[in-house]
């Protein structure tokens, strides 16, 4: 019974010894590793910045009295619209139609005086003529005659100024908008020169949004479209879109109007000033908005997906591409900003790259893998290719 066993241990040995020499003699060499890749492409993008913004009256006007007196009524709804030339307030008008009848009564008094000064004029004219008077005495009648004529243009603009008071007792809007709270009630005395207020009318109907854009950004752009980087946007053209406190879009579309000539010395910014409609009133004065500002277009731009892009040690974004032979090549990339889900990438990748968008965990430089083309989600519609179709990362 021993000698079989002894045999077959000896047959087991042999076999282990012969293993362990052909094992020695073949290395084991692992498959390729899979990698998801999409193919870099230029694309023509239109670049925008989402900017802070402040919505603006397009017009506002403080309405104050011009004649002192008492209110007599209130001839708005507050909060309500109202019409240029609509009447608001009525200050009470008796004293004032009094003073307007008061320098009718004189312009009548004088029109009559200058009747009789002119015709006396003339009759000392024909006797003068024959010697009949002194030459003084002419004189004297005609200077009369000539004053009286002034007395009459004097009262005339006596009569206007009463008529001008007169028609201030009745306040009306000096512009068309939205009417405010009135900070007085029929009864109260109000005052020619008063600082305050009776209430205030704003046009919301278009409104105005300011944006502050950075100075040092505005030369960088200026930079890049003297050196044929991007082809500038017509800026009063220039579509601007908002989006609401709520985080909503707003459905109507503004466009630039100007760009201050100022640097606010305490920002560092410049005033853009853009002009929207706002129909239903949905943007009020006063409130905060985001703004997305056409700057210019790329006509080259490099896109690669966020997901593709790392960082190293020293904190530079790097990307890993299927080179020649299909081994992984490290790339330091200079990126600017975010469009879409992609960094805009202003060197280290160029159109006939292969980025490495998954499988980047089990991956190292100099490693062979096996690549396959994947399609990411497409981009925002604003960035738009050449042939004016939504584009996807891969340009597929």
């Amino acid at each position: 019974m021993r000698a079989p066993r002894k045999l077959a241990f000896a047959l087991m040995l042999g076999a282990l010894a012969l293993t362990g020499c052909g094992s020695g003699n073949q290395k084991f060499v692992p498959p390729p590793q899979d990698v998801g890749v999409v193919d870099i492409h230029a694309h023509r993008v239109l670049l925008t910045s989402e900017l802070p913004g402040r919505t603006v009256p397009y017009a506002i006007s403080d309405v104050r009295p011009q004649v002192s007196g008492i209110i007599l009524k209130r001839l708005f709804v507050e909060g309500s619209e109202v019409k240029a030339g609509q009447v608001l307030y009525e200050i009470d008008p008796k004293p004032y139609q009094a003073a307007y009848d008061n320098a009718k009564a004189a312009l009548a008094s004088a029109v009559a005086n200058a009747v009789t000064k002119v015709a006396a004029a003339k009759r000392y004219a024909s006797l003068l003529k024959v010697n009949a008077i002194a030459v003084q005495t002419y004189d004297d009648a005609k200077a009369a005659a000539e004053q009286a004529k002034a007395a009459i243009e004097q009262a005339k603009a006596n009569l206007e100024t009463a008529r001008i008071n007169l028609g201030y007792t009745q306040v009306t809007a000096p512009i068309s908008g939205r009417i405010g709270i009135s900070t007085v009630t029929p009864g109260a005395l109000v005052t020619a020169d008063q600082s305050t207020a009776l209430t205030t009318i704003q046009t919301l109907d278009p409104i105005y949004v300011d944006i502050p854009e950075s100075s040092a950004q505005l030369l960088q752009l200026e930079q890049a479209v003297a050196q044929g980087q991007m082809t500038p946007v017509q800026k009063l053209s220039a579509n601007v879109e908002l989006v609401l406190p709520d985080g909503r879009a707003y459905a109507q579309k503004g466009k630039l109007q100007f760009a201050d000539v100022t640097v606010d010395p305490n920002t560092g910014s410049v005033t853009l000033r853009a002009i929207f409609p706002n129909p239903n009133r949905v943007l009020l004065p006063g409130m905060f908005v985001e703004a997305k500002v056409a700057e210019g277009v790329d006509p080259h731009a490099i896109l690669a997906p966020q997901q593709g892009v790392a960082h190293n040690p020293k904190g530079q974004p790097t990307a890993l591409v299927v080179g020649k032979d299909n081994k992984v090549e490290m790339r330091v990339l200079t990126v600017g900003r975010a469009i879409g889900n992609a960094w805009l990438v202003h060197s280290g990748l160029k159109p006939g790259d292969r980025l490495i968008v998954e499988g980047l965990q089990k991956i190292k430089p100099g490693q062979v893998v096996k690549p396959e083309t994947v399609a990411l989600p497409v981009y925002q519609p604003q960035y738009i290719s050449a042939g004016g179709t939504s584009t996807k990362i891969g340009g597929q």
